[in-house]
């Protein structure tokens, strides 16, 4: 599941293209930082598209920066996961790559009008509207075994 709110008032770019969207992970004192959508009731990972032409981590440099005004200090690959759905009647189909990403400073505020952010623990994690819901299950299975996956939402 891919959000793109964003283009709500405006042409989706992406409409009837395959995205990839980059997301992290990003913990603090076990708890994990979500988005939270003010239109709609659901939560997803912090991050956005990669454009052509743009280095992953530049793109997910980029997209933090835009978000929360913050800064990339280290990251690191933990998975992908395919999501083909259909959000306000249009259909997206996309391959999520997720990283474990280590920012120089945490925030929690939101440049963008259209989504909030919050660190949630993990229990709050796993009874969340969270989506893509293989994302979901693939994260709840990461923070117990740390181990790189590869999810699909079909």
């Amino acid at each position: 599941m891919k959000f793109i709110l964003q283009f709500s008032h405006m042409t989706n770019p992406y409409k009837g293209k395959f995205e990839v969207c980059l997301r992290g992970i990003i913990e603090n004192n076990g708890r994990i930082l979500v988005c939270h959508s003010k239109k709609k009731d659901y939560y997803y990972l912090p991050g956005g598209h990669l454009e052509y032409g743009e280095k992953i981590k530049d793109a997910l440099a980029r997209e933090l920066k835009e978000e929360l005004d913050a800064s990339l200090d280290k990251f690191s690959f933990i998975g992908a996961v395919d999501n083909i759905f259909t959000e306000d009647g249009e259909n997206h189909h996309e391959v999520n790559l997720v990283f474990k990403v280590k920012l120089k400073v945490n925030k929690t505020k939101s440049l963008e009008d259209h989504i909030d952010f919050a660190f949630i623990d993990k229990k709050e994690f796993a009874k969340a509207a969270f989506y893509p819901i293989a994302l979901k299950k693939a994260i709840l299975k990461w923070l117990k075994d740390k181990k790189i996956f590869l999810a699909s939402q079909y």
